[in-house]
């Protein structure tokens, strides 16, 4: 890997890490909705629909996700476990964009099931044992896992995004970033521990494909897996702990700045 202006380039992301990864942060983004919770399970569901619903204007999707949280009795993680079929009609014509009540109604029986033998979301990623030691094999995983109850609609697969379909799974990157990356700072939440920040990959949305590729750390064509990879190969020659804090300088420069 070689690019002459490295030293230069981290400079000015580290400098912006610094701008962005601050309180200040999160009342604007989806992240502010699960903090809006202190169990970890309720941040883990919370923070799942967050990221799921994460694509579109950032007023929108977090207005989307309260809504949610309130059907929920913003207490999801209690609703998940113990939710009737008499509780559902209320959930009927929620929709986000192309997200609607079929693949909600899915999801919270995944949940349902899931969370009545498991107590937390982290090893539905990693396996039992741990098993799994690669993102990629984590998520891969993860959507296999989601979507192996016998009733899974065909339509709602396109919503768990998976590196086999050659997805650079920018809103799972996301939500892993949240629930596993540590710091003083207190924007990400860092209540996993199987998993390790060295680990992450870096989420690609486009602000942060356009800013990367205009400091000349995206080559490939396109966006998928392996293009997220690259991005994060650079991210770790920069910080080889904690890669994805860099995720904050990028989309800042690409959504705030408009670099």
């Amino acid at each position: 890997m070689i690019h002459k202006n490295l030293p230069a380039i981290k400079a000015l992301l580290d400098d912006r890490v610094e701008q962005y990864n601050q309180p200040g942060f999160i009342p604007n983004d989806p992240v502010s909705v699960p903090h809006r919770f202190s169990k970890k399970q309720d941040i883990e569901i919370s923070g799942f629909f967050a990221a799921i619903l994460a694509w579109g204007q950032r007023k929108t999707i977090i207005n989307n996700c309260l809504k949610l949280m309130d059907l929920m009795d913003n207490a999801p993680h209690d609703f998940v476990l113990h939710h009737q079929d008499h509780d559902l009609p209320r959930f009927l014509g929620f929709k986000h964009r192309t997200f609607n009540d079929t693949d909600l109604l899915y999801l919270l029986h995944f949940f349902q099931q899931y969370y009545r033998r498991h107590h937390s979301l982290e090893t539905a990623f990693t396996g039992e044992g741990e098993i799994y030691k690669t993102q990629k094999e984590r998520l891969v995983h993860f959507h296999n896992l989601v979507f192996s109850l016998e009733d899974a609609p065909q339509r709602t697969r396109k919503h768990i995004a998976t590196p086999a379909r050659k997805s650079a799974c920018k809103r799972l990157n996301m939500y892993l970033r949240w629930m596993v990356r540590k710091d003083e700072k207190g924007v990400d939440f860092g209540i996993w521990d199987t998993m390790q920040m060295a680990e992450l990959i870096c989420p690609c949305d486009v602000h942060v494909e356009r800013v990367a590729r205009r400091l000349g750390l995206i080559t490939r064509k396109g966006m998928d897996w392996e293009t997220a990879e690259e991005l994060t190969a650079y991210l770790r020659a920069f910080d080889p702990t904690d890669p994805v804090k860099y995720d904050y300088a990028l989309f800042g420069l690409g959504i705030e700045e408009k670099f």
